[in-house]
């Protein structure tokens, strides 16, 4: 489970809807202090939520970018249904569309950056339809399924949210968490968001993460320019995926030292950082 260091969005954020043809998403909408030189959509991850890169929304702003970051349909703030097939990656993916036509940024401005599942569902989205977007990056979110180790995990936490509640599942993993994960980040905030996750969503989610195929083919068809950005280990991805996925995508490729699945948590300002290079290096669309 991620863990951001706060759930309190900096002074240059607030929270708010985003309405879209598609129902409304809870997002933190960052704005930089002079005009922005773009915007980039954010999409996290697997049990994760906006707040997950509330850490990288003053550097991210500092360097001239409007962020917004979204919880997607089911996930923490953001309503969803008890119907798993309301969370298949196809629509989710069309969500994102949704999403990037509310923010009306025009053809071709939008960043899209997705974390861990995030990187999967913005890459379907960009295979239906790339035309919104200037880029997109994949942070820490592998080629096609996830790790055998982690398929068990999620099985697990799958058939665990079949038959307990959502309260009996969060002090389940709590019992189980070691002692040095146990007393990191705000708790009551965590357990929030867990309750508010919709179980339907994360069964249907982590069934795509465990059967995901190879579509990095595909991607290298579109000709978007693509950012593979990692920390130097990972316990759902081997870091080597990420590093032969860029090669085949001739993509940029940018290792977070000292950062592990989530860098945009771990070390947010080097994220940042190369997430602003990236961008400001990109040619006018």
């Amino acid at each position: 489970m991620s863990r951001p260091p706060t759930f309190t969005p900096p002074p240059c954020a607030r929270a708010r809807v985003l309405a879209t043809e598609r129902g409304d998403f809870a997002v933190l909408d960052a704005v930089p202090r002079t005009p922005a030189r773009a915007t980039a959509l954010l999409l996290p991850g697997y049990t994760g939520s906006k707040e997950d890169f509330v850490a990288l929304l003053e550097p991210l702003t500092g360097a001239g970018y409007r962020v917004v970051a979204v919880d997607g349909r089911g996930q923490f703030e953001s309503k969803g249904t008890d119907r798993q097939e309301s969370y298949a990656q196809g629509e989710l993916a069309r969500d994102v569309l949704a999403q990037a036509s509310a923010l009306d940024e025009g053809p071709g401005e939008l960043h899209l950056l997705g974390h861990s599942l995030g990187g999967q569902i913005a890459r379907a989205a960009v295979l239906l339809d790339a035309s919104p977007f200037r880029s997109l990056t994949l942070m820490s979110s592998g080629p096609a399924e996830v790790v055998a180790a982690q398929r068990d995990k999620v099985k697990m936490l799958s058939d665990a949210l079949s038959v307990l509640s959502m309260d009996e599942v969060w002090q389940a993993m709590q019992a189980m968490d070691p002692p040095q994960d146990a007393d990191t980040g705000d708790g009551a905030d965590l357990r929030r968001r867990w309750l508010a996750h919709h179980p339907a969503q994360l069964i249907a989610t982590g069934a795509q993460l465990a059967a995901e195929p190879d579509r990095v083919d595909e991607l290298a068809a579109v000709g978007l320019p693509v950012h593979v950005l990692s920390g130097e280990r990972d316990d759902v991805w081997p870091v080597e995926l990420f590093d032969a996925m860029a090669r085949r995508l001739g993509a940029r490729r940018t290792t977070i030292a000292g950062a592990e699945h989530s860098p945009n948590t771990a070390r947010p300002q080097e994220t940042a950082k190369a997430l602003a290079a990236f961008w400001d290096g990109l040619p006018d669309a």
